[in-house]
C-alpha cells in the first residue's frame, strides 16, 4: 500500500494496482463490447477479453510497419477491440505520431495520410534541431538521450514534438491506452532489481515491483517519496528518444550525428575528436587523429593557439587513466576552438563530449531515492540517479508492460518488425524470462523449418495464461521467398525511406492483418470469458 507519512507531500505510489485514472479501460471496454457485436462476436460487459497490442522496435521500420498494420486493423473493424497498445523503440514514434490527434483511432486515415506527408516531407533543419538541444541544455540533468533526441529522432520522425504525455491524453477518450516501455539500464546491466520501466499518460515507473510516480512529475528530484525539486514535464521527443535509443550500446549514433552538422570547418575537428574519443573507448590507437586534430586547429587559428596537452602515445591498456586524459584533452580542443570562433553555446559541445565520453544515457533524477521500502529491491533506493534506455537491448517488444497482473490481458497480439535472422527470437526470450520470474505465459514451441521461413501467424497458449498472438513482420506468406531482399531493403541503420519504401512497407505490414482477419477473429471468439474485476 501507499507510504502515507504526509500524504500531502508524498508523490510515489508503491503498489499493485491501476492507477485510478486509469480506470479509463473500463470505459474502453465498453467500446470494445460494441466493436465485437459488430463483428459478429456476442458475448457481455463482464466477459469482454482484454486485447493489448504490441509494437516492436526496428526504427523507422517499425514505425511505418505498426502504422501500415493498424490502419488495416481499423479497415477489418478489429481496431475497436484493442484495450491496451504499448511499444517500445520504434513503435513508439508511430504512437507519438497517433496520439497528437484527439480520437485518432476514429479518424486514422486522415491521420495516416497527415503522418505520411510529413515523413515525406524536408524535416528538422540543422538550426531548429540545436534550438530544441539548446531547450534540454536547460535541464538538471543533460545525456546523450538528449543529444538523441534533437540531432536524430528528429531526422527521422520529421518534426520536433513539444507535447508532454500529459497533454496527449487530456484530448483522448476513445483510443487505446498507450504504454510507453523502456528498461532501466543499471538493474540490466546488474541482473538486479525490476528493469521493466514504462510510461503511460498518468504514471512512470517499475511494471513488476509497482512503484510509480506522477508522469508528470519522472524526472523531478525526489527524497523518500516527496518531490523536493521540480523538473518540467519530459515532452514527446524527448520520449521518443528514451524509447529509442537503441544504438545507445553502440557506435552507430555518433555517425548519424555527426553527419549534421559536418558542413563547417570547424566541426570537421569536432568530427575528429568524435573518432578520436572512440577509438580510445574501443582500444584503438588514436595517434593519427591526434595529429590530424592538431594539424586543422594550427590551420584554422592561423597559429595563434596550440592544444595544452602534448602529444603523447597513450596507454590503451589503463582504460580510466585512457577516458580521464580524453575528457581533458576533449575539454582542450573545444576551449582552443572557442577563443576563435563563435560557434554556438561551447559549453552545450563541452557537456555532449562529456556524456559521450562517460556514455550517459537516460540519466533522469531516481524518484526512488532513499525511499526504504521493503516492497523495492534496495538497488532501486540507493541511487540519486537511474539511467534508461531502449528496451529492445534486453526485449525487442514491451511484452512485460501488459503482463502486470492487474491488467488483467487476455489475449496479446504481438506484430514483430525485428531484424533478427530468427524472427522468434523475441517472443521466445520473453517465455524463457517469464518462466524465471513465474509469470503465466504459454510455451513458445517453433517448427525448426519455420526458423529461417517463417509464416505469418502463431498463436501460442497455455493453461492460465494469456493467448499469444505472434505475427512476424517479413514472411513467406506476404514476401514469398524475398524475405531477406525486404530484410535488407529495410534495414534498422539507414536514412529515412523513400515515399515509394515508405508505401510498399506498409502495404506489407498491412497484408499481415488482412490476411488474418479470421484467424484474428476466433482467437478473440476463444478468450471470452466471465472476468472479476
Amino acid at each position: 500500500m501507499l507510504n502515507s507519512v504526509c500524504l500531502c507531500s508524498v508523490e510515489v505510489r508503491i503498489e499493485h494496482s491501476l492507477n485510478k485514472e486509469e480506470e479509463f479501460v473500463a470505459r474502453r471496454r465498453k467500446a470494445v463490447l460494441e466493436s465485437l457485436q459488430k463483428l459478429q462476436i456476442h458475448c457481455s460487459q463482464t466477459e469482454v477479453p482484454n486485447i493489448a497490442l504490441l509494437g516492436s522496435g526496428g526504427g523507422q521500420r517499425a514505425m511505418v510497419g505498426l502504422l501500415g498494420s493498424l490502419v488495416q486493423l481499423q479497415k477489418t473493424g478489429l481496431l475497436d477491440s484493442i484495450l491496451y497498445l504499448s511499444g517500445v523503440s520504434g513503435s513508439t514514434w508511430c504512437m507519438a505520431s497517433l496520439y497528437q490527434e484527439p480520437d485518432w483511432s476514429t479518424k486514422l486515415e486522415t491521420v495516416k495520410d497527415k503522418i505520411i506527408q510529413r515523413l515525406n516531407g524536408p524535416g528538422v533543419n540543422w538550426t531548429e534541431a540545436f534550438d530544441k538541444l539548446k531547450k534540454y541544455y536547460g535541464k538538471d540533468i543533460f545525456s546523450m538521450t538528449d543529444v538523441w533526441a534533437a540531432m536524430f529522432v528528429t531526422n527521422f520522425v520529421k518534426e520536433i514534438d513539444e507535447h508532454t504525455p500529459t497533454d496527449h491524453w487530456d484530448q483522448q477518450s476513445k483510443d487505446p491506452f498507450p504504454i510507453y516501455a523502456v528498461i532501466d539500464k543499471h538493474c540490466k546491466q546488474n541482473k538486479d532489481g525490476d528493469p521493466w520501466f514504462e510510461i503511460t499518460p498518468h504514471e512512470a515507473g517499475y511494471s513488476l515491483t509497482g512503484a510509480f510516480v506522477k508522469t508528470s512529475s519522472f524526472g523531478s528530484k525526489f527524497e523518500d517519496g516527496r518531490k523536493i525539486k521540480n523538473q518540467s514535464e519530459i515532452d514527446m521527443l524527448y520520449l521518443q528518444a528514451l524509447c529509442g535509443s537503441v544504438l545507445s550500446d553502440g557506435v552507430e549514433i555518433l555517425k548519424f550525428l555527426w553527419e549534421r552538422i559536418k558542413e563547417d570547418e570547424c566541426y570537421q575537428v569536432l568530427m575528429d575528436l568524435v573518432d578520436m574519443n572512440l577509438s580510445v573507448l574501443n582500444g584503438i590507437d588514436p595517434s593519427d587523429l591526434d595529429v590530424s586534430i592538431r594539424t586543422k586547429l594550427n590551420e584554422l587559428t592561423g597559429g595563434k593557439h596550440q592544444l595544452i596537452f602534448q602529444d603523447k602515445k597513450l596507454n590503451l591498456t589503463d582504460k580510466e587513466a585512457a577516458k580521464q586524459y580524453m575528457k581533458q584533452y576533449t575539454e582542450d580542443v573545444c576551449n582552443d576552438l572557442s577563443h576563435c570562433f563563435c560557434f554556438r553555446p561551447f559549453d552545450i559541445w563541452i557537456r555532449i563530449f562529456i556524456c559521450m565520453d562517460l556514455w550517459i544515457w537516460g540519466r533522469n533524477n531516481n524518484f526512488l531515492h532513499n525511499m526504504k521500502d521493503e516492497a523495492v529491491p534496495s538497488t532501486l533506493q540507493e541511487t540519486e540517479t537511474r539511467d534508461y534506455e531502449d528496451a529492445g537491448l534486453l526485449l525487442n517488444s514491451p511484452y512485460f508492460s501488459v503482463l502486470r497482473k492487474e491488467r488483467d490481458i487476455d489475449l496479446i497480439i504481438s506484430l514483430d518488425f525485428s531484424e533478427d535472422l530468427d524472427l522468434f527470437t523475441t517472443v521466445k526470450e520473453a517465455a524463457e524470462m517469464c518462466k524465471e520470474l513465474k509469470i503465466p505465459f504459454p510455451e513458445v514451441n517453433i517448427p525448426s523449418e519455420d526458423i529461417k521461413k517463417p509464416k505469418d501467424f502463431y498463436v501460442f497458449k497455455g493453461q492460465n495464461t494469456p493467448t499469444v498472438i505472434h505475427i512476424p513482420l517479413f514472411n513467406v506468406v506476404n514476401c514469398g521467398d524475398d524475405i531477406e531482399t525486404w530484410r535488407n531493403k529495410y534495414a534498422t541503420f539507414q536514412h529515412p525511406y523513400s515515399a515509394e519504401m515508405i508505401t510498399d512497407h506498409m502495404e506489407v505490414a498491412g497484408k499481415n492483418i488482412t490476411n488474418n482477419k479470421d484467424k484474428l477473429l476466433e482467437q478473440i471468439r476463444l478468450t471470452i470469458g466471465p472476468k472479476i474485476h
